[in-house]
């Protein structure tokens, strides 16, 4: 069995208020926190200064930690449709910092999330804290959005595991 180099991974839950990011390294089935946090900005501020803010952040999170791979929640729907349009330019840009300079970009749902790393679509956010705490000794967390960042880093590693073996399996059929 081929013994694959380890990884960064960037796990991004935007919001425009409060954007949480977490990188973690993989090597084989071990994860390793690296760092987390969250990049607020201020909503006295009209929404390019703060879309501004957001991507700049990144832009040095990106440098500073130089992930492989990011992963980014993506939007639910919600009964309040400014927010809903809000949340996506913090998702859009979440999305664009680590591509434009070619850094693939995954996108998981809140339930697949949860689903794998607390083994329910349908956990709390006290449920996803505690195992990410399990999952990644060091963790700092210290908001629930760096938390959910982490989760996404998590899920992001699962799945691509999942997916390099499938590849790995199809190409030896």
């Amino acid at each position: 069995m081929v013994r694959l180099p380890a990884v960064r991974l960037l796990g991004i839950d935007p919001g425009l208020r409060f954007t949480g990011w977490g990188v973690i390294e993989v090597d084989g089935n071990r994860l390793r926190h690296i760092g987390d946090g969250v990049i607020a900005t201020d909503s006295a501020e009209p929404v390019p200064s703060r879309l501004k803010v957001l991507h700049d952040a990144l832009t040095l999170l990106l440098e500073e930690y130089r992930p492989n791979e990011a992963a980014v929640e993506e939007t639910y729907v919600n009964r309040n449709g400014a927010a809903t349009l809000k949340l996506g330019y913090a998702r859009g840009v979440a999305l664009l910092a680590p591509a434009l300079i070619g850094i693939p970009v995954l996108e998981y749902g809140a339930k697949t999330v949860k689903l794998s790393v607390v083994g329910t679509g349908g956990a709390s956010k006290d449920q996803v804290q505690m195992m990410v705490r399990r999952l990644l000794p060091g963790a700092t967390l210290r908001r629930a959005d760096a938390a959910d960042a982490l989760a996404v880093a998590i899920c992001h590693a699962h799945h691509r595991a999942s997916r390099l073996a499938w590849a790995a399996g199809s190409r030896m059929a």
